[in-house]
């Protein structure tokens, strides 16, 4: 009897923190070591690595072909991101290398394609996934296989100027049952960017107009729809991720949302760049209408603002989007307006004035008046002889200084 002298075969990957699990980049080194546990010596004639990295998708449809016929269509497609081979163990004279009993460590040592990679992904018809795979032949003996999957996300930075663009957006319907109109609802919303992070919240703002006969319920959803493409043919599955319900509008009424917040949960990053697996975000703005007559498909009535789910969150001070009053950055707009740091001199006179007009408006003395009577005529009689009076000249000294010991008795007073 032959008795397997291999007690145990593993994947360790290097990491920092030894409870998580490593997650790489494109262009990053993934590096571990496969451990060899022999119970006794044992001949290897060779240890392989294979890493890869695919996205799949796969789904069965049935189809009518008639009145009794039925057939089966299937669709799969796949893309490959991920191709790398290493010999960990090789003997030199092609036949065989003898290990002893006890434990044994092979560091392996590989750099991801610096082109964009795609970001780890499980969906109902298709994933993406990487792993790092081992064979191990030996003489007299079946070959062992252990399979080891890692993580990779790709980074997307928020902080671009598409991502921190405002969305908004307006839509309406009329509500109607045959040929009996009953008003129009209507929805207007904004949000300050595009780009968000898991965790974050999104002010909302939206004015809901109901002109119809009818009470609705505004609402926003946050959503999530995966996408998966083969053969030309498309599969989605949407799931709402987050929900913010508002007041109840009543007919001929209106509701604005000043910044309503509605929570981020944690959820995947967007997938965009995928050519057979997509996954995208929105924000969905609806007011169901409690009567559904009124509008047999309410979804016609839905404004979608398009999200995109980042890994590197807004920088604190990166852009104006990112202060707490750009958030209400629609009642606010003042704030845009730039204060000099140093207020500019007043102009000259000369600038304002003509020559001709200046001396045109230049009296000659006059003698003493008798000026008893003054207050007995009108006094914008009087205001005519300042108007071309020119201003003082701009000085940064003050020209009538107080006195010392004036100010210390202001500032004990």
């Amino acid at each position: 009897m032959i008795f397997d002298k291999l007690k145990r075969l593993y994947i360790v990957f290097d990491s920092p923190e030894i409870d998580s699990p490593p997650v790489f980049s494109s262009g990053d080194v993934v590096s571990g070591k496969v451990v060899l546990n022999l119970s006794g010596e044992s001949k290897v004639q060779s240890l392989k690595l294979h890493a890869e990295g695919f996205a799949k998708v796969h789904w069965t449809e049935s189809r009518s072909a008639g009145s009794s016929t039925a057939y089966t269509q299937n669709y799969s497609d796949e893309v490959e991101y991920l191709n790398r081979r290493e010999v960990l163990l090789q003997a030199d004279n092609g036949e065989h290398t003898l290990l002893s009993a006890g434990r044994h460590e092979f560091p392996f040592s590989f750099q991801l394609p610096e082109e964009t990679l795609v970001t780890s992904f499980e969906g109902k018809h298709g994933s993406i996934r990487y792993w790092v795979k081992v064979k191990l032949h030996r003489p007299w003996a079946t070959v062992r296989k252990i399979k080891k999957e890692f993580t990779v996300i790709e980074p997307i930075d928020i902080n671009t100027p598409a991502l921190l663009a405002p969305q908004a957006g307006t839509k309406d319907k009329m509500a109607r049952v045959w040929y009996r109109n009953f008003g129009q609802v209507s929805i207007t919303a904004k949000i300050d960017r595009k780009g968000y992070t898991p965790g974050e919240v999104i002010p909302v703002f939206a004015e809901f107009d109901n002109a119809t006969s009818r009470s609705v319920v505004p609402k926003a959803y946050i959503t999530q729809t995966q996408t998966f493409i083969a053969r030309g043919t498309m599969k989605q599955k949407q799931a709402v991720v987050a929900t913010l319900s508002g007041d109840v509008v009543g007919a001929q009424r209106r509701e604005t949302w000043h910044g309503r917040a509605i929570k981020i949960p944690p959820v995947g990053p967007s997938i965009l760049q995928c050519r057979i697996i997509k996954v995208e975000y929105m924000l969905r703005d609806m007011p169901p209408i409690d009567n559904e007559r009124l509008i047999r498909d309410q979804s016609v009535l839905c404004l979608e603002l398009p999200l995109v789910m980042g890994t590197i969150p807004l920088h604190p001070f990166g852009s104006r989007t990112s202060s707490v009053s750009s958030q209400y950055s629609v009642n606010l707009e003042w704030l845009r307006m730039a204060i000099p740091e140093q207020p500019e001199p007043p102009p000259d006179y000369s600038s304002v004035v003509t020559d001709e007009e200046a001396e045109r408006n230049i009296t000659a003395p006059h003698p003493e008046e008798d000026l008893s009577g003054i207050m007995e005529h009108p006094l914008r009689a009087f205001v005519q002889e300042f108007r071309f009076r020119p201003p003082p000249v701009y000085c940064e000294i003050d020209p009538n200084p107080q006195p010392l010991n004036m100010r210390r008795r202001c500032m004990t007073c």
